[in-house]
């Protein structure tokens, strides 16, 4: 197996855990570690993607040709979305910055931040969906780095328990941590009315539009109207309050938030991975007949 492999490998492995860890900004001391491994990630992240050129390039020139395979489409869908995702995250957390760019001001800081830790979530799961169609990649790689030549019956039995055992502690992760909340509060947060309400995230609960506080002390608009702005704020409030872990609440610990996160996005991974599986089994079994 080639050497970039290896390196690859390591880099993805460093990203990943990097990734996990930024869900918890108290964790290898807090907001400093955040802001300036999030620039270390944003670096390695783009040279993921310069290790892969060559498949980029080639799949870009062929994306509009009837013959290339359906999976390449797919996975350059994949990588499309995942790269606006990934960007935004790195950028909006530049513009948020209180360490490493301090003096950037940016109109309507709340929503940057707010709408930076909900499509956090999303990436995860477009990580976790792009690890589970590479999965048998990881794998051979990893046999490669150990040594590993033949899987005993036992090996796969055993592989298969874990398996299950990590998807049903990333599902009760995900419920514990509101993680569907989570992840529908990137519609919510790009939403008009929503951008407008959450306009005073830093300072002291969320504003409506014309200065109407989330809490509806005065209304200065129709029933109808204050009653549609006092529940879009409390949406906001609410998907503030979900989002405690990222903000410092939850475990400290960096090996407990990287278990839990991982666990998460292993979610995805695993039903990812038995999906094309299975996809797979009946392309053979459609050319067979």
């Amino acid at each position: 197996m080639k050497k970039i492999n290896y390196i690859k490998f390591s880099l993805d492995l460093l990203m990943a855990v990097l990734f996990v860890l930024f869900f918890n900004k108290r964790v290898l001391g807090g907001q400093s570690f955040h802001e300036i491994a999030g620039l270390v990630f944003a670096v390695m992240y783009f040279t993921h993607i310069f290790l892969n050129w060559k498949w980029v390039v080639n799949v870009t020139r062929k994306i509009f040709d009837r013959k290339l395979q359906w999976n390449l489409r797919g996975s350059y869908a994949l990588n499309l979305l995942l790269l606006i995702c990934m960007t935004f995250v790195i950028i909006s957390g530049i513009l948020i910055s209180k360490v490493v760019f301090p003096n950037i001001q940016v109109t309507n800081q709340g929503w940057f931040h707010v709408t930076h830790i909900a499509v956090s979530y999303l990436t995860l799961v477009l990580i976790g969906v792009h690890v589970g169609l590479h999965w048998q990649w990881v794998v051979n790689v990893w046999n490669k780095i150990w040594r590993i030549k033949t899987t005993f019956a036992w090996g796969r039995y055993a592989a298969r328990g874990l398996t299950v055992l990590i998807l049903v502690f990333g599902v009760y992760e995900m419920n514990s941590h509101g993680f569907v909340n989570q992840l529908s509060g990137v519609t919510s947060v790009f939403g008009s009315s929503s951008t407008q309400n959450i306009e005073g995230h830093d300072g002291g609960g969320f504003h409506g539009p014309d200065g109407v506080t989330a809490q509806g002390s005065e209304q200065t608009t129709t029933n109808s109207t204050a009653q549609s702005s006092t529940q879009n704020a409390n949406s906001a409030q609410d998907f503030k309050a979900e989002m405690n872990g990222h903000d410092g609440g939850g475990s400290s610990n960096a090996l407990g938030v990287i278990g839990t996160y991982t666990g998460m996005m292993f979610v995805f991974v695993i039903i990812t991975y038995y999906l094309k599986k299975l996809f797979g089994r009946k392309k053979k079994k459609g050319k067979g007949k």
